[in-house]
């Protein structure tokens, strides 16, 4: 037996564990590429740093080449992980994001916000909001911004985690839906990440893997009130309004293999009972399970999901 060698004291699969002398090992998401011309979709990308007092940064995307020649709808994207794990250059996103972004033919930010434990929620909540505020403050400064987005339709995207966040800056733009020179029109949350004590749906009849999510939300946020903290339980007590929502419109996605999707669809049906003044849709893929499209961007679903998406971007109100 190696003496030497570190002993866990925790493990939170399927995403990393935790050793005795404070080392963090992470199993997935490590991996990174970098900001490029996309061959297969000529999506150019490029980063830049947001907040440098925190390191914060985000990887920029726009079409090399637009069919229209007016100002492109302007996507906020915030990436999954359950907020210990990936970020803006994992390369499962770097190629879900070009693909969409050439779908939908927008300009995108890709936020790369700090990371659980070693940065506590709500870090991941205000790294998003300062990304969403240096966006206002860039209107006229950032080039690719400035010749390229169009201000005025602007939507916070997320998947899982990232769907959350989503969910938290709109309540927090909720008394307008104009942030400095931007113009919140929507939210798309992607087989968001909401949770609960209390097992719903098809979580009762998997609790194995209801009890691998719980663990989940106790390690990167350990509050007293656990999974229903209403920063993971949008339904708990305490939790803000879904009525008061700062956008018109909002898009949720479900896959009917995810854990999580019954958690979505309360999502939605909740906020079309809420008295909320704007348009809620819903698309359900099935066979599939969580963010499937990160995987493999070109199937079938990935694409139709990908067309749903710009088809909703696109509509105007």
């Amino acid at each position: 037996m190696d003496s030497a060698k570190p002993k866990v004291s925790l493990e939170v699969p399927p995403y990393l564990r935790v050793y005795k002398d404070g080392t963090i090992e992470r199993l997935l998401g490590n991996d990174v590429v970098p900001a490029s011309v996309d061959s297969q979709t000529g999506v150019l990308s490029k980063d830049v740093v947001v907040v440098p007092e925190t390191g914060v940064w985000a990887r920029l995307y726009r079409p090399s080449s637009s069919p229209n020649p007016r100002k492109l709808p302007l996507l906020l994207y915030f990436h999954g992980g359950a907020f210990c794990i990936s970020s803006a250059s994992d390369p499962l996103y770097h190629r879900s994001l070009n693909s969409l972004v050439a779908e939908a033919n927008v300009v995108a930010v890709s936020v790369n916000y700090r990371l659980a434990p070693e940065n506590p929620l709500p870090a991941a909540y205000e790294d998003s909001w300062a990304a969403l505020q240096w966006v206002a403050g860039e209107v006229g400064r950032e080039a690719w911004l400035r010749e390229h987005a169009d201000f005025d339709r602007v939507f916070l995207v997320g998947d899982s985690a990232g769907g959350n966040i989503a969910h938290h800056l709109a309540l927090r733009v909720a008394e307008s839906d104009r942030v400095g020179g931007l113009s919140i029109r929507g939210v798309v949350l992607i087989h968001p990440y909401f949770w609960g004590q209390e097992p719903i749906g098809s979580e009762v009849e998997d609790p194995a893997r209801k009890a691998m999510v719980d663990r989940w939300w106790v390690f990167v946020c350990p509050s007293e009130r656990g999974n229903d903290d209403p920063m993971i339980n949008p339904f708990a007590d305490g939790a803000p309004n879904l009525a008061g929502l700062g956008c018109g419109r909002v898009l949720v996605c479900v896959a009917e293999r995810d854990i999580l999707r019954d958690r979505g669809r309360l999502y939605y049906e909740s906020l079309v009972k809420s008295g909320w003044g704007g348009t809620a849709e819903m698309v359900a893929t099935p066979g599939e399970d969580h963010v499937f499209y990160k995987f493999d961007p070109n199937c079938k679903n990935a694409l139709d999901l990908f067309k749903r998406l710009a088809s909703f971007i696109n509509e105007r109100a």
